[in-house]
This record gives C-alpha cells, sequence and structure tokens, in this order.
C-alpha cells in the first residue's frame, strides 16, 4: 500500500493544492450531497483544474480566461466522467469508513517519510514550506491519503478478495486467444544490392544487364565460399553495406507475399537468385530464423490468470459500483451537473468512458 501511495503523491499534492485555492473567499456552491457529503463548486474546479492539468502537461486557471472556447470544449468533455468517479469515490470512502478503515498516525508518518525520502527533503520545515507552496496543509495531505488507503482497502476486501479464476476460465480464455501466447516466426537476412543507374522512369537494356550480371557474379563467388558478409560490406550499392548488409529482424507475416513465399522455402545459409527490384538487383542469404512458438498452456497459466482476474475485476467493480449507487441517497443542486452525471454513466455502460471509475 505504501508503494502506491508514493506513486500518487504527485496527483495527490496537485489536488490539494487545486482544491485549496480560493475557499476564503468563495460562498459555497453546493452541487451534489451523497449520502449527505456535499461537493461544491470549489471542489469541482479543483478537480477539473487536475484533469485539464494532467492532460495538457501545463498551469491551467479555469477563471483566466472563461471565454476560451477550446477550454470549455475540454472541460465538457472531461466533466462527465470526473463526476461520476467523484461520486462513485465518496460512496467508496463512505463505505470504508462504515467498515472502520482509518489511516492511522504510524502509518501517515510512514508515507510521510517515504514522500520525503523521495522528493530529497529533509526535515518536517521543509516539507512544510513545500506544503506551503503548493497552498496547503499536513491536513490536506493526510485527508487524501486516507481517501487513497479507504478506497484500495474497500476494493481489495469488498471486490478483489471475492474473485477467483477457476482452471475451466483459464483454458477457456486460452483457447479463446491462442495467438496471445503465440510468438510468431521472425527471420535475419544479408543482402547485396546492385543499383541500375537511370532516373526510375525507364529501362536502359544494357545497363539493366550489366547490373543483373553483377548480382549474378557476386552470388557465384558467395556460393563458391567467399564471404557475403564481407562481399556486402565491400560491394553492395545499398545503405545496409554499412551494417555487412544485415536487415531485419522481421516477422513473418510482415513479409510481402512473394518475399515470404520466396523465404518459408530457404533454409538458414541459403543465397536467392537475384531479385529485381524497381532501382536494381538484390541477393538475399537467410541469416538466421527463429520458429513460431506457442507458449504451453501450463506455462501460460500466470498471464492467463492475470488477464481473466483483471476482466473479472472490472465486471465485479462495476457491479459493486452500482450497487452503492442504487443503496445511496443521492441529492442532486445543480440540473447541468446531474445531466453530466447522467451522461458519463451512459458512457460508462456503453465502454467509451476512460476508465476513471475503474
Amino acid at each position: 500500500m505504501t508503494h502506491h501511495f508514493r506513486s500518487t503523491v504527485a496527483a495527490i499534492l496537485l489536488l490539494a493544492a487545486a482544491g485549496a485555492v480560493g475557499r476564503a473567499d468563495v460562498i459555497e456552491q453546493i452541487l451534489v450531497k451523497v449520502n449527505g457529503e456535499i461537493f461544491t463548486k470549489s471542489d469541482l474546479e479543483a478537480r477539473q483544474v487536475l484533469v485539464l492539468r494532467q492532460q495538457m502537461g501545463q498551469q491551467v486557471d479555469l477563471k483566466s480566461d472563461p471565454t476560451d472556447t477550446q477550454l470549455r470544449k475540454m472541460l465538457d468533455e472531461v466533466t462527465p466522467d470526473l463526476i461520476v468517479n467523484v461520486v462513485d469515490e465518496m460512496l467508496i470512502v463512505q463505505r470504508g469508513k462504515e467498515l472502520g478503515y482509518r489511516l492511522g498516525d504510524e502509518q501517515f508518518q510512514s508515507v510521510v517519510e517515504n514522500i520525503k525520502k523521495d522528493n530529497k527533503i529533509e526535515g518536517d520545515e521543509q516539507l512544510q514550506a513545500a506544503l506551503k507552496q503548493e497552498n496547503m496543509t499536513m491536513a490536506d495531505l493526510r485527508r487524501n491519503l486516507e481517501r487513497q488507503m479507504i478506497t484500495q482497502r474497500v476494493q481489495q476486501n469488498e471486490v478483489l478478495g471475492r474473485i477467483a479464476v477457476s482452471p475451466e476460465e483459464a483454458r477457456k480464455y486460452y483457447d479463446a486467444h491462442v495467438g496471445e501466447f503465440t510468438t510468431l516466426q521472425t527471420i535475419t537476412l544479408r543482402e547485396i544490392f546492385v543499383s541500375v543507374p537511370g532516373t526510375g522512369t525507364s529501362i536502359n537494356v544494357g545497363l539493366d544487364e550489366e547490373a543483373r550480371d553483377k548480382a549474378t557474379q557476386l552470388r557465384q563467388r558467395a556460393l563458391a565460399g567467399e564471404s557475403f558478409e564481407k562481399l556486402a560490406a565491400d560491394l553492395s550499392d545499398g545503405p545496409s553495406r554499412a551494417n555487412a548488409g544485415l536487415i531485419g529482424p522481421f516477422n513473418m507475416g510482415d513479409l510481402a507475399g512473394d518475399l515470404r513465399k520466396l523465404v518459408e522455402g530457404m533454409k538458414v545459409g541459403d543465397i536467392s537468385e537475384p531479385l529485381r527490384s524497381p532501382t536494381g538487383y538484390q541477393i538475399l542469404k537467410l541469416e538466421s530464423s527463429t520458429p513460431t512458438e506457442i507458449l504451453p498452456f501450463e506455462e501460460a497459466r500466470e498471464k492467463i490468470s492475470d488477464r481473466v482476474f483483471a476482466d473479472k475485476r472490472r465486471v465485479e467493480f462495476a457491479k459493486y459500483l452500482e450497487k452503492l449507487r442504487a443503496e445511496a441517497i443521492i441529492e442532486w443542486k445543480n440540473p447541468e451537473i446531474k445531466k453530466a452525471f447522467d451522461v458519463g454513466l451512459e458512457r460508462l455502460k456503453s465502454g467509451l468512458a476512460p476508465g476513471a471509475s475503474q
């Protein structure tokens, strides 16, 4: 759990800082009550700032230019999913508190020490100064860390701890997704390329024959025992000359049909006949080949379990949230926010939401 806290510290600090802005001089407008707990306009703006900063990678001030059409469009896009996420988070944290989950003093101090260590902060005074720069207090930090902890524990104990993957489910997934556990054949080639001088708009028969004869002679020298690698490095006209003709590796499935058919008939070490390309002649040597491999079911079992578990987690967690919403008393104080919430739920049901509530 401590490791997860460290990974979310940046977002927590940003959220707490955003939420601290303007609280002193703004009369709170309540947008929704969830089982009596309020969510206000300034709370919403804090969340919007956080999301937009994450997306845009820069400082965002919602009050700097309220007529900015691009900013308004972005807000209209992110707010429905954000509102659903907020309500779900409130419900989960409320459930966790019902179950008695709290962030103890010792646990909080441990997380704070990790924050100081990860950010090279020496001592409590330096930490307090860093928090002050973000317009937040230790109480803000603790409150957000506790919400993170409670959310994790509720998910683990109420949902994840009750999910199991049976052998039958694992086998069914494997049979239906065997391609996920298949490594396709790959090959590495060496080439010697002999260019045909010209503009490419017409063929000079004499120059073409000269290039073909040169390619044929180079192939014969390689077949007679000269190093293909040295011939490519010394005499090839292609850019692969700098790498002694080495090209690849290639996935067999990515090769063009004619080339794939040619390579499929070759063994490692075989050298092809000169092949005509739009700009010259190419001789290929099959340098190496790895066969197609299918990971056996037993060896793939751990990966399968992880993937099936993730699928079941999404389904079961969605059911759990639906249950919490159905049992909750949600009082909407702003029709536009209620509309945004409904849009967010529809996105979630249709699979179009980015997983904010997952």
